[in-house]
Formats: structure tokens, sequence, C-alpha cells
């Protein structure tokens, strides 16, 4: 323990896979740690499993009066941010030719929208030196022909696209 000691982080979608091993490695190096979800039942059992130093906010990093909802929290509690794990994402499987138009705004809305705007609105929180962290899927360089809206959203928010702060 230690390397996190008396840090902040923020990990959207972390109440499975990557994000919660990821909540559950910060709080053993030190951190507090403050994780999303949609659903209540899943967030809830994310924070008993994590055990400590864990705050969970329900909500859609789609959802920008979600995503004030949660830093306003991050903001009353801590008061700052030193890391940023946004691993918030969505994708179904449909070819090309098989993608409806709502399929395309779910998934853009959350891996496109949602992560830019998750990084944006936490900015006034943080540390000199924190770290912003996108967590994303191979989908768009594995060339998976089920996957072409997820492989099309790795091209708009790849690094060399201005994403600096």
């Amino acid at each position: 323990m230690g390397r996190l000691k008396n840090k902040m982080a923020l990990i959207t979608a972390g109440t499975s896979g990557m994000a919660l091993a990821t909540a559950r490695l910060f709080v053993e190096e030190g951190a507090y740690v403050f994780i999303t979800g949609r659903r209540q039942d899943a967030l809830d059992r994310a924070v008993a499993a994590i055990g400590r130093n864990v705050t969970g906010v329900q909500g859609d990093a789609s959802d920008l009066a979600d995503l004030d909802r949660l830093y306003s929290t991050v903001q009353k509690e801590k008061g700052k941010i030193d890391v940023l794990f946004a691993s918030a994402g969505f994708g179904e499987f449909g070819k090309i030719g098989e993608i409806t138009e709502e399929q395309f705004d779910k998934t853009f809305g959350l891996n496109v929208r949602g992560t830019l705007f998750t990084v944006q609105k936490a900015l006034p929180l943080f540390v000199d030196g924190g770290s912003i962290i996108l967590n994303g899927s191979i989908a768009g360089v594995k060339g998976f022909p089920v996957c072409t809206v997820r492989a099309k959203q790795r091209s708009v928010l790849s690094p060399g696209h201005g994403w600096s702060t």
C-alpha cells in the first residue's frame, strides 16, 4: 500500500470488469475512490466488494445532469481529483448494413460524448500533476465485422485528435 496514499480517484462504470478491478487496486494502494454505475443494485454490490474508502454515485456518463451531480458530490466530499479513470462505454453488435440510428446514438452518446464531458467536467477539480486514463475497447484495432460503430468511435477519441488539458 502507498503509491496512491492520500489520492482521490474517480472511476466511471466501476461496477464490473476492469474498472472494478482498478477501483480495488487503487484502494489497496491507498486512494479514496468514487465509482459510478447506472444501476443502483450493481453499484451497491461493487461498493460492498471494494469494502472501504469508496463512495458509489449512481448515474449515466452520457447524461450531463448525472455528471454534474457526480462532480458536485466529489467536490463536497473530497474537493479534488488526482486520478480520473474514464471507463464507461457501450458496444452493441451489428454489421455496418444493420446498424440502426438508435444504436449509433447510444454508442456515440456514451463512448464519445460521455467520455468527452466526463473529462471536461472533471477539470476544475483536478490537482496539478493529476492523471486522466481513458479506458477503451479493442474493437477499433481488431477489425471485428460486428463492431463497426465502436471501431468508428475509437478514431474520434484517439490520441492526436486534440485531447490535452
